[in-house]
């Protein structure tokens, strides 16, 4: 069994991924939701969409702990 992503436009399924199989599958299609859009762009989420929803720590680049010996 294999679970992929895609786009449906309505006519065609377009996979995010290349899918590398030898063999025919049968498949089930599950509409998860709507890809919002955001203006006239035809990116499926377009920049700032994600705005106030991540964030990251103050040392985000700060040498981790479990790499010392390492370093």
């Amino acid at each position: 069994m294999y679970t992929i992503k895609a786009l449906y436009d309505g006519v065609t399924f377009k996979p995010k991924h290349p899918i590398a199989v030898k063999e025919q599958y049968e498949v089930i299609i599950t509409f998860v939701e709507p890809v919002k859009k955001i203006g006239n762009s035809n990116l499926p989420f377009a920049r700032g969409c994600m705005k106030d929803k991540m964030w990251m720590t103050d040392d985000f680049n700060a040498p981790l702990k479990d790499f010392e010996e390492y370093m």
